[in-house]
């Protein structure tokens, strides 16, 4: 039950040893096409990796974690790593969030101050929350599982049994990526006090596509089956193989930035360019927490937990918010969604936004989950 405060501390040993280990980086050659077919280019690669030996700085995103209130605590054996801010308007409704891969926390920095403190954001004490962002068993500061059996019931379960060791008795839930894994199964086992969640990222695939399917359908059919024939073959290796790939990842921080970098690209609503989306800062702040915390293994082991997970349809009773980014790996048809939960709250097809929502487009983020909860304010 004993809840810890937490903060970050990294040897400067562990800095120096990095940037020992980027300034010998053996880069491979040059890809043999002009595009991103064959994974990250050689040359975006190299000048973000230059930007980090020369440019980055670890202790500026250290402190600004070390001036929130971080904490640990131990659930089922495991210690868990989160962030608890409470917001300054008292009747603000409690909101866990959670990640995915290859995200961490740092996704959520620049929505924390206007979702709790709102009305220092153009919003209204009702639109406020009480927030905790824990960090996924694996990922970041939170334990390493030793053996298997972390799967997404058990870490739904988890998070229910830290929202009620903070005292709340009744609260929301939020996620994308594995994040969205997450609650969408909390929403199924319809957890005691959890009143809604959100999902920017909605598992709602029909068993059997349509024979007839509406333009919107089969675009949506169209992304299904180019990410399992084109963009999927990095879950299959950590489903299959995450220990032989965990090697490369805890060994070369390039390859370790490299795996990340290429996603950033390929998942945001940036035409493939991270760049176009992300400021090195912000990309090497996430890679930096898989880096320094050594989760390459640990985080691709969460895909071992799960060998069969697909976007498919899961039924869920509790109330529902979908947020349909159109940079998303896939964008779903609101048809689709309405089928599969029972009372769908609030759905939205955001201007601008992919798959790292809140980390590429924060006012827009923070929007759509203070609406997506608004019918519940008392």
């Amino acid at each position: 039950m004993t809840i810890t405060p937490f903060r970050i501390d990294i040897p400067q040993t562990e800095l120096d040893e990095l940037k020992r280990r980027l300034a010998a980086t053996r880069f491979p050659e040059k890809e043999t096409v002009d595009d991103s077919s064959q994974g990250a280019q050689l040359e975006s690669v190299r000048k973000l990796v230059e930007y980090w030996r020369d440019h980055y700085d670890w202790r500026r995103l250290e402190a600004r974690l070390n001036a929130l209130p971080q904490f640990k605590t131990e659930i089922d054996g495991l210690g868990i790593h989160f962030l608890h801010i409470r917001s300054p308007h008292e009747n603000a409704l409690p909101l866990v969030m959670t990640h995915g891969w290859p995200g961490s926390i740092v996704e959520f920095l620049e929505v924390i101050d206007p979702l709790t403190n709102p009305t220092a954001h153009g919003g209204k004490a009702e639109d406020a929350f009480h927030l905790v962002l824990p960090s996924i068993p694996g990922y970041g500061f939170s334990d390493k599982p030793s053996a298997k059996g972390w799967e997404r019931g058990r870490i739904a379960r988890a998070w229910d049994v830290l929202m009620k060791r903070l005292g709340y008795a009744e609260y929301v839930a939020q996620g994308g990526d594995w994040g969205s894994v997450i609650v969408t199964e909390m929403g199924v086992q319809k957890l005691e006090g959890l009143k809604a969640i959100h999902t920017n990222l909605p598992f709602v695939v029909p068993e059997v596509f349509p024979e007839n399917p509406t333009p919107e359908e089969q675009i949506a059919i169209d992304q299904c089956l180019r990410f399992a024939n084109d963009g999927s073959y990095y879950h299959h290796l950590q489903v299959t193989r995450p220990q032989t790939i965990g090697y490369a990842l805890a060994d070369s921080p390039v390859g370790q930035a490299a795996w990340i970098y290429e996603k950033l690209g390929a998942w945001s609503d940036s035409n493939g360019v991270a760049e176009n989306v992300f400021r090195y800062d912000q990309m090497l702040d996430d890679i930096m927490f898989y880096w320094l915390t050594n989760s390459g293994a640990s985080s691709a082991r969460m895909y071992a937990e799960h060998p069969t997970m697909s976007f498919a349809a899961r039924r869920i009773e509790i109330p529902v918010a979908v947020s349909v980014f159109p940079g998303e790996i896939y964008t779903p048809p609101r048809e689709w969604c309405e089928r599969t939960y029972a009372d769908m709250i609030y759905w939205n097809r955001p201007a601008k936004g992919g798959h790292f929502a809140a980390f590429e487009q924060p006012s827009i983020f923070v929007g759509e989950v203070r609406n997506a909860f608004a019918s519940l304010r008392n």
